[in-house]
């Protein structure tokens, strides 16, 4: 694989400019685009582990926690579809495709105040109805996520509270698309700081009279503060005066419903993984759902480190698509391939190797137990195996839906892969609990990933499914190894800490040599993007 600096995509997306205009070149700005994004989406992921570090501290794994959790499944589809996934896969290529107009010279009216104009005012009508349908429906809602709860109006109550985000969230994503077309990736990634804040800060001062009802209420709150970190960059990019009243601008063809409704129902279908597992759980013992959440929380953090290399690539192969560089796209979209599957792997070694002592030290106090920590890790641990699948999924699905056309091929990818973890679920729940449930999982989000990749090259962007195997063969092996040197090394280092220091630092070390001794490329393009991203002297 080449270097970013010579990345024929990154030319022809980012144009030698950052957002400010001013000339840089095209692999330094993506590699320090990602690298300050991946910085922010680190923090938020430590305040989201003492998030779930309060939660679990005040209210354990208990009825309380899981009717919590019951109603956290509001905001997790709520982000997926309207932050994450549905909104960007959505509204990135129609910002680049207005950019690209309008450094074509079409500015009379301006294309991207045409599309704000034409889109945001109807999505924030329709996101107030559905929110409100919602807080009116909450005891369908949970009636339907969690049939074996014995009181659900907790549950209920939650729910509510938590509706709020179908409209927060969905602001924050239109936001945040426009602003990744743009270049501006640090807004965006600095939302979930702001989110969790706001839920730590709402909890910590109020569940001595609300209870776990707090926790929902700062959910609600640090929504809210989403919104506001991004308003000021959004006004500035993207003003309101200036385009012509009532102009249109490319939103009516590329938000339509034909292309929205295979983009929204193959984020529904991937999400409703989650509503399986809570499903199936509900008949389980109280704390079982509690147990799946903790486990998935923390085990897809590598996930979520290895998806900021997509995110920031995503104009990329978008502007790409738009000009016709198909070329450019293929190499971007396999190269991107590569190197999230990479850091994923890593990740999972070390989930696999120190599963144990992470639970341990990150949430074994207060009402959390070691009971808990024994059954979250073992989840933890099963979980980690559908790492590889989640990521590629996550990477695949931007592709498919970067040229703006309608494609109904993802959708039918997850719909196999959510009837594999339907099926499988409902034969392993019964003799192997939460652990089943999480196995289900693994092979339900595998099973798409594989389908994803056979279906991209004929359907959207030329990739060569062989090739991306071959990338990411060694790598595997390497992440088998360096797992069981984590494993080995948390059990000859007694204490929780200690065995997790050693693994924290036996893993990437045996991972990095084991790829060298396998002469896989990925983990020197790695380490490479790091000294780029810190170059001697800056």
């Amino acid at each position: 694989m080449s270097g970013t600096a010579t990345d024929p995509a990154a030319g022809t997306a980012v144009g030698g400019t950052s957002a400010a205009g001013a000339e840089v070149r095209p692999g330094r700005f993506l590699v320090r685009a990602a690298g300050g994004a991946a910085g922010l989406t680190v923090i938020a992921a430590l305040l989201g582990l003492v998030r779930d570090q309060a939660i679990a501290r005040l209210f354990g794994a208990s009825h309380a926690s899981d009717a919590f959790l019951i109603a956290w499944t509001v905001p997790e589809m709520a982000a997926t579809l309207l932050i994450e996934d549905g909104m960007a896969l959505l509204l990135v290529p129609a910002f680049s495709l207005a950019l690209t107009r309008r450094a074509a010279g079409d500015r009379t009216p301006d294309p991207v105040r045409a599309l704000v104009a034409d889109t945001l005012p109807r999505l924030s009508a329709a996101l107030a109805c559905a929110g409100g349908l919602l807080v009116w429906g909450a005891p369908w809602a949970v009636g339907v996520l969690a049939p074996g709860l014995d009181d659900p109006r907790l549950a209920v109550d939650c729910t509510r509270l938590t509706a709020v985000t179908v409209f927060t969230f969905g602001i924050t994503g239109y936001f945040s698309a426009a602003l990744r077309a743009h270049g501006r990736f640090l807004a965006p990634a600095g939302v979930y700081i702001a989110y969790n804040a706001g839920i730590i800060g709402v909890t910590l001062a109020l569940h001595s009279v609300w209870g776990v009802r707090a926790a929902a209420a700062g959910v609600a709150a640090g929504s809210l503060l989403m919104i506001l970190t991004l308003l000021p960059t959004f006004v500035r990019l993207v003003p309101g005066r200036g385009g012509k009243r009532g102009a249109r601008g490319p939103g009516p063809a590329l938000l339509g419903a034909t292309v929205l409704a295979p983009v929204v129902l193959f984020v529904v279908s991937r999400q409703s993984q989650v509503f399986v597992e809570r499903f199936l759980a509900s008949s389980l013992p109280d704390g079982a759902i509690s147990h799946l959440n903790y486990a998935q929380k923390v085990a897809q953090l590598p996930m979520v480190l290895s998806m900021m290399i997509c995110t920031v690539t995503f104009p990329v192969v978008a502007r790409a698509m738009a000009a016709g560089d198909r070329e450019g796209a293929r190499h971007r979209v396999e190269r991107d391939l590569a190197l999230a599957g990479t850091v994923v792997l890593l990740g999972t070694a070390a989930v696999l190797g120190c599963a144990p002592q992470i639970v341990e030290v990150l949430f074994q106090r207060g009402a959390f137990d070691a009971a808990d920590t024994a059954a979250t890790a073992g989840v933890m641990r099963v979980y980690a195996f559908g790492l590889l699948g989640h990521t590629l999924v996550g990477a695949l699905c931007r592709p498919f839906f970067s040229a703006g056309r309608p494609t109904w091929y993802p959708l039918g990818a997850m719909g196999a892969g959510l009837l594999v973890t339907t099926g499988a679920g409902l034969l392993l729940t019964g003799p192997y609990g939460v652990d089943g449930i999480a196995a289900a999982n693994a092979l339900g989000i595998s099973t798409a990933a594989v389908l994803m990749l056979l279906g991209l090259g004929t359907r959207a962007v030329a990739v060569r499914p062989g090739a991306v195997v071959l990338s990411l063969a060694r790598p595997v092996a390497a992440a088998a190894v360096a797992a069981a040197a984590g494993r080995a090394a948390t059990g000859l280092v007694p204490g929780p800490s200690a065995g997790l220091a050693a693994g924290c630092l036996l893993v990437p070390l045996a991972f990095l040599l084991t790829g060298l001794a396998l002469r896989a490329p990925e983990p020197l393009h790695l380490l490479a993007l790091i000294r780029r991203r810190f170059p001697r002297g800056h």
